[in-house]
This record gives C-alpha cells, sequence and structure tokens, in this order.
C-alpha cells in the first residue's frame, strides 16, 4: 500500500489531559497523548455520492486529513468560497462501486494517525437529522427506503414521520452499536398522534405490516434516555416486499470474532437446515463432514441433526454465532441413539458451551486484574471421540433463547474432521498500575520519533494446531521496524513490538501484519487483524468498555514530539551465552524530560523468559546493565529474541512549543496596537487644526481606527488567555506511560560449545 508523508501542521490549539484512575485512588494520568477521533457527522454515505462531514475529538491540534480504510473513499478538507479551510470538516466522496459496509475513519494530526471510528457505506438515498425533532408536531419527515443520520438529545425521543399504504411491509433497522455508538436504543413505531404500535428495545429489527393509509411515526430514544453527540445512529426505514429477507445494516465485528470463519470455509458449500413448522423438533439426517445453516427461531428452538459413525472416529464440531455478532449463546449436546420409537434411549456423549479465551483476561471486564479484551466466545468447540458404532444426534440451542425470537439469529455449525489451523489478534498493550488500573483506552499505532510500542498477541488454535508462531510486516512507514517475539509451540499469547528510530520522517501507511507457522512441511500464513476501544475509557465506574476489531492496520510516526526516554541494547548484536550460565545485557538512556521517581522497574518479554526477576533501571543514569540467570530459567539451547518493558512516571509537557508560539503571536499582536494607537494619536492632534471641508475624511479614518483599535485588544485580551491557558498546559505533569526496549537477540549454546565473539 502507499506510503504518505504529512504536511507540517500550522497552527496549535489546546487540549486537556485524561484523569485516568478510578476516583477512590490517587490521581495519575495514564499514557501519553495519543489523537482519537470520537464523531464523524453524517456516519455514513451513499455510494457514489459526496457528502460534506464534520469531525471531532481528543488531542487533534494539526488537524490536516481524513483518511478511510478504502481507497473507495476519499477525504478533502472542506473549503470556504475564499478557498480558506473550514475546520473540522471535510468533503467525502465515495465512489459508486464502493462495496456497502462499515469502513474505518481517520485523520492526521500533529501527533500522527488518530484512532478510528466506523464510518457506513449505504445502498439507499441518505438524509440528516435537521433541527430538534422531539416532538409529535416536530417529527421530520421521511421516506421509505432511506436512511437518516442523527443524534439523540438527552432525556428526550427524536420523531420520524413517515407514509405508508395499508398492506405494506415497513421495515425499521437502526444501527448504533454497530457503527461505534454509545447508544442503546429503543426504537417504535407510533401512529399519527404518537401512540405506540410496535416497540424494539433489544436492538432488533422492527417488522411492521400496515394497517391502514396514513402518516405514522418512528421513534428513537436510548434505554436509559442518555444523550449528546456520542448517541448518534443510523435509522433505515426500508419498504421490504413479502417473504424478503432483510438485510441489516452491518455493523463492527467484536473481538471474538477473529476466529471465525476456518481458513479453507466456504460459504458455498454449507447446507441449510431444513425447518418445519409442524414439527419444530423435527431430526434432519446428516453424513459428515459437514457444516450445516440454521436459525435459533423461533424462541426455545431445538435444533437436531442424526449421522452415523464409527467407534474411534475423531470429529471436531464447532457453532459460530456470537461470532456472527449476533446476542447468542450456543450449547451443543452430543447423544448416542440406541432403540426407537417408545424404546427410544439417549445416552450423552458430549456437552459443549462457551469457548474460554486463550489468556486470562480481567476478572470484572476492564482491566483492574488483566486485559479488557476477550477473546473467547460464547460459540462452542470440541473434540467427539466415537466410542463405539451407532446413530448420534447433534443438539443446538440458543441458552437464553427463550427469550429470544429473532429470524435474524443464525448459526453455522462445522462436524469435520481435524483442519488444525489457528487465528490470530492483537492489541496495543495496556498498563497496569500498581494503584488499581481502570482505564481502557484507544491506542492507535502512533509512534513518537524514538519510541517502542507493544502489542499484546493473542492466538486461537483449531482442532489441535500446536505449532510454533512466527510474524512478518509489510509496508511500514520509513524509519519504523515491526518485531513479533516467537510464540512457542502450544502457547497462546506474545507480543509485537513497534519501533520509530530517533529520525524518521513524519508518515503513515497502512502496515500488513502477517503470523506464520510451519503444518506438515508446508507454511502457512494467517493474516492479524487489529483490535482497539471503541471509546476511551478513562474510569470504569462511569463507562463499561468496548472494544473491537479493525478493518485495517495503519502506522503512523510524528515529528511533533520524540518519547520521553528511549532504552536499548548497547549493539544491535547477538548476545550469546552457554546453557546454564549468566547472560550480561548492556543497555543505553536516552532521556528528554524530567522524570517523577529515580528507577523504573523492568520485566522482561519473551518466550520461557517472563519468569526472569525485574530489575531496576536508574532513570538518572546514561547506561544501565540486564543479567539474565539462564540456569534458574532452565533455558535451553536455542535462538530468542526479548525486550524488557516497565513504566516510568514522566514529567511530560505538551506541546511546550505552543507557548513561545503564542507568546511571539502576542508581542506582533501588541505593536499592531500601539501602532493603530499612535495612527489614532496623530489623527486626533491632525482633526484639531484641519480645516472644515477636511475634518470629515478624517473623521471618517479616526472611526476606522478606533474600531480597528477595539478589534485589536479584544484579540489581544483573547491570545493572552490562550496564553494562560499555554502556559498550564505546557506545565510538566506526571503521566504513567510503557517504556519497552526494541527486540534483543539472544542466542543460548551448548554448555560444551565454545561462545563465538
Amino acid at each position: 500500500m502507499e506510503h504518505r508523508t504529512l504536511r507540517a501542521f500550522t497552527i496549535l490549539t489546546l487540549l486537556a489531559l485524561w484523569a485516568s484512575v478510578a476516583p477512590t485512588a490517587h490521581a495519575q494520568s495514564v499514557g501519553l497523548p495519543t489523537p482519537r477521533l470520537l464523531t464523524v457527522t453524517p456516519m455514513g454515505a451513499q455510494a457514489g455520492t459526496t457528502v460534506d462531514v464534520v469531525v471531532s475529538g481528543d488531542y487533534l491540534e494539526g488537524l490536516e486529513s481524513l483518511h478511510f480504510s478504502s481507497d473507495s473513499i476519499t477525504g478533502k478538507p472542506k473549503v470556504n468560497a475564499d478557498g480558506t479551510p473550514v475546520p473540522n470538516q471535510f468533503t467525502v466522496t465515495v465512489a459508486a462501486d464502493c462495496p456497502p459496509g462499515n469502513y474505518d475513519a481517520r485523520v492526521t494530526t500533529r501527533l500522527g494517525l488518530s484512532s478510528a471510528r466506523t464510518f457506513q457505506i449505504g445502498s439507499l438515498p441518505e438524509i440528516s437529522q435537521a433541527g430538534k425533532n422531539i416532538t409529535v408536531e416536530a417529527a421530520q419527515k421521511v421516506t421509505l427506503d432511506s436512511i437518516c443520520n442523527g443524534a439523540l438529545t438527552a432525556r428526550q425521543v427524536d420523531h420520524y414521520a413517515f407514509e405508508a399504504q395499508q398492506g405494506d411491509r415497513v421495515v425499521v433497522d437502526c444501527a448504533a452499536k454497530g457503527i461505534d455508538s454509545k447508544l442503546t436504543p429503543v426504537v417504535i413505531i407510533a401512529d399519527a398522534d404518537g401512540q405506540d404500535l410496535v416497540v424494539e428495545r433489544r436492538g432488533g429489527l422492527l417488522d411492521f405490516q400496515v394497517p391502514e393509509n396514513g402518516t405514522y411515526l418512528v421513534k428513537i430514544h436510548d434505554l436509559t434516555f442518555n444523550g449528546g453527540p456520542y448517541y448518534f445512529y443510523r435509522m433505515a426505514l426500508h419498504k421490504a416486499k413479502e417473504g424478503e429477507k432483510v438485510v441489516r445494516l452491518p455493523a463492527t465485528r467484536a473481538v471474538d470474532a477473529f476466529s471465525w470463519p476456518p481458513a479453507d470455509y466456504s460459504e458455498a458449500s454449507v447446507i441449510p437446515e431444513i425447518e418445519s413448522k409442524d414439527n419444530p423438533r423435527q431430526i434432519m439426517p446428516v453424513s459428515l463432514p459437514c457444516t450445516i445453516s440454521g436459525r435459533f427461531y423461533p424462541a426455545a428452538d431445538v435444533d437436531v441433526f442424526q449421522f452415523e459413525a464409527k467407534k474411534g472416529e475423531k470429529w471436531w464440531i464447532e457453532i459460530a454465532s456470537s461470532r456472527l455478532g449476533l446476542s447468542t449463546d450456543p450449547s451443543i449436546v452430543v447423544q448416542k441413539v440406541e432403540g426407537a420409537g417408545a424404546e427410544e434411549k439417549l445416552t450423552d456423549v458430549l456437552q459443549l458451551t462457551d469457548i474460554p479465551s486463550p489468556i486470562k483476561v480481567s476478572s470484572n471486564g476492564y482491566a483492574f486484574d488483566g486485559p479488557c479484551y476477550n477473546s473467547g466466545s460464547a460459540d462452542a468447540l470440541g473434540k467427539l471421540e466415537i466410542p463405539e458404532d451407532g446413530t448420534y444426534r447433534v443438539q443446538v440451542t440458543d441458552l437464553f433463547g427463550g427469550t429470544r425470537n429473532d429470524p435474524q439469529n443464525e448459526y453455522r455449525l462445522s462436524i469435520r474432521k481435524a483442519t488444525p489451523d489457528f487465528a490470530v489478534v492483537a492489541w496495543a498493550t495496556h498498563m497496569q498500575l500498581r494503584n488499581g488500573d481502570r482505564n481502557a483506552l484507544s491506542k492507535p499505532i502512533s509512534l513518537r520519533r524514538g519510541a517502542s510500542m507493544p502489542l499484546d498477541v493473542v492466538v486461537f488454535r483449531r482442532d489441535g494446531f500446536d505449532g510454533e508462531i512466527e510474524f512478518s510486516f509489510d509496508n511500514l512507514p520509513e524509519g519504523v521496524t515491526a518485531t513479533g517475539l516467537k510464540i512457542p509451540a502450544g502457547k497462546s499469547n506474545g507480543t509485537v513490538i513497534f519501533t520509530a528510530t530517533d529520525d524518521a520522517p513524519r508518515g503513515f501507511s497502512r502496515a500488513t501484519l502477517t503470523a506464520l507457522s510451519t503444518l506438515n512441511g508446508e507454511t502457512i500464513t494467517r493474516p492479524v487483524e487489529l483490535a482497539s476501544m471503541a471509546w476511551p475509557v478513562p474510569d470504569h465506574w462511569r463507562e463499561n468498555p468496548a472494544p473491537r476489531l479493525l478493518t485495517d492496520a495503519p502506522v503512523s510516526v510524528s515529528e511533533s514530539e520524540a518519547a520521553p526516554v528511549s532504552i536499548a541494547a548497547v549493539e544491535d548484536r547477538v548476545y550469546e551465552a552457554k546453557a546454564g550460565e549468566k547472560i550480561s545485557i548492556p543497555l543505553k538512556l536516552v532521556r528528554r524530560c524530567e522524570f517523577s521517581g529515580k528507577n523504573l522497574a523492568f520485566k522482561t518479554f519473551g518466550a520461557g523468559f517472563e519468569r526472569t526477576p525485574s530489575f531496576d533501571v536508574s532513570l538518572d543514569a546514561d547506561t544501565a546493565e540486564a543479567v539474565i540467570d539462564l540456569a534458574a530459567l532452565k533455558t535451553k539451547p536455542g535462538d530468542y529474541q526479548i525486550a524488557f518493558y516497565g513504566g516510568a512516571v514522566a514529567k511530560y509537557s505538551y506541546c511546550s512549543e505552543m507557548k513561545a508560539s503564542i507568546e511571539a503571536e502576542l508581542e506582533e499582536a501588541k505593536k499592531g496596537l500601539a501602532d493603530l494607537q499612535a495612527q489614532e494619536q496623530a489623527a486626533n492632534e491632525q482633526l484639531k487644526t484641519a480645516a472644515e471641508d477636511a475634518r470629515p475624511e478624517i473623521e471618517k479614518s479616526l472611526a476606522a481606527l478606533k474600531a480597528s483599535r477595539t478589534a485589536s485588544e479584544a484579540e489581544i485580551k483573547a491570545i493572552e488567555k490562550r496564553l494562560q491557558d499555554a502556559t498550564r498546559k505546557a506545565a510538566p505533569k506526571d503521566i504513567v506511560d510503557i517504556v519497552v526496549t526494541p527486540p534483543i537477540k539472544v542466542r543460548v549454546t551448548a554448555a560444551e560449545e565454545v561462545v563465538s565473539k
């Protein structure tokens, strides 16, 4: 993919840093500022159209450009008639052949590329909410087969009016969580007087048969009547044909979706479930292997599939429904069938429920004692060993399906021979604070010069796959390297480290991250998907984190700031030692600010090296040494890559050059005011002695000078206020940040071998 150099920004504005711990903990900010895109309004567009959008977010100083995860969508700064850019506005053009779906939007700033916000492309004409349509009388008129982009007002209900004819089938779909909104929508179809006819509170479709000609209303509000710019939605109003299967508006993918589908999956080979209205518990015979598509519908639906099998056969059974983005919790029971009719006997052989996360996650769903990203799933996967020849049944249910009656709740059931495979997901490493970490922040791969950024990598192993996994990276920005610490056989997690050199130029690119392994002598590759928080959550007492998968993996570098401290091995070489000995790795430090505390406690990344005791690095010194006891670790001979990491409290000064820039601006403004005052004084003196016929022109000039002076004085007051704010913001503040070294190569040789020098 392309590499783009970002233009230098011109004007810096102000921002506030997050307060990032719970009220009961000592106040302390976590993580250096990174740009975050929070809203794009409207939230989508029709393919083949052009629309103006407004963006907002945090740390967007030096906002320059708007980018999307597809080249079929382009954004250019919107300009006034005189050619000057309109602040925070862009003109977005969508190609006619751009496929409908969700795409990630990001902006470029002085700190690099921002976090992502979903931008949805559809095929229907689009409109935007116009004014406050919060009463029946103020209902905004919309037409069938259109999409409306809107945002709720707190404690209010949005109203839309449409005309329909008796017998029409009207379907209403409201995209909210699926486009990163904080809204939990309640959607209602009402009559012209606002009396509710049908209500949907669980995020499903409203499928409405129009009883008579007339005007009807769609009403939308948040489940708890919250509102504001972050409570946005896209409401699709569609006139469907009788029997038509309605396709819902696309939704972002939850983190657990990274493990579906298998690499060799093909929807073309899927056989549909045979449904019978007369016999909801109909048993469908199947031949193995097979993949079946079915529905948890109607409520309390139980689907049963029967097959013949031989003793000793081994089959892998997997169901996907939650990973399709649905609010389902599948359960599988396999039973052996003996006898028939009244003599039929069923014996349970296997029961499967949730797929556990490959790594331990936070016990409270936040970030207190582990990552708040859960890569497990409510779906099911397991191995079935046939105990004896005979007939078997697979019974599929939704554990909470008795309260769900949604025909959209589909599943895919696969029964197959072992097909070893793996899937990989990664996310920015989270800081664990000693006083209890309660933040879950969106962290784009936006690097400062001299910085190294770690990502946690999690592997989902399918059908007994147990191979070693390595990583490769393509299309990184100039000056950026990436290294994946090898994941050993049987292990589930690892680390990827991105590093920007001290002189890396400002730029970004869409990187490609790939995981590689060997199976039956052949190299297999799988893409590494990225996950991030949809919203930065500084305090989990106030808001639940909402992680999701991203659609691409952009990496950027900023020239405007450097890492507070860079720590690396003194030499870029392989550090060697014999098995059972100690290995010493000299480190060098480059400090660029002051720190609270004199030492940084370093831990170790790297397979088998995590058990290395933590050690202190002095933040006052230029060098340090890491000593690893290979005997204590029982490290076997081989080549390894490790890295050291820890948390340092930097006295970070945000955009310190801003103060000097504003001071210079203030000095120029004061010079301009002094010049105006001098001109005004001269004009007053001239007026005292001017002839009568010359006085009108002098008075006119004097009035203009007074107006200019007044405007200049107001401008100076505004600049002084900005300078006051800039001075406060530029004052060093304690911010906890992750400090990680670039990967270090280690070679352990057999005890009898001579260590090469």
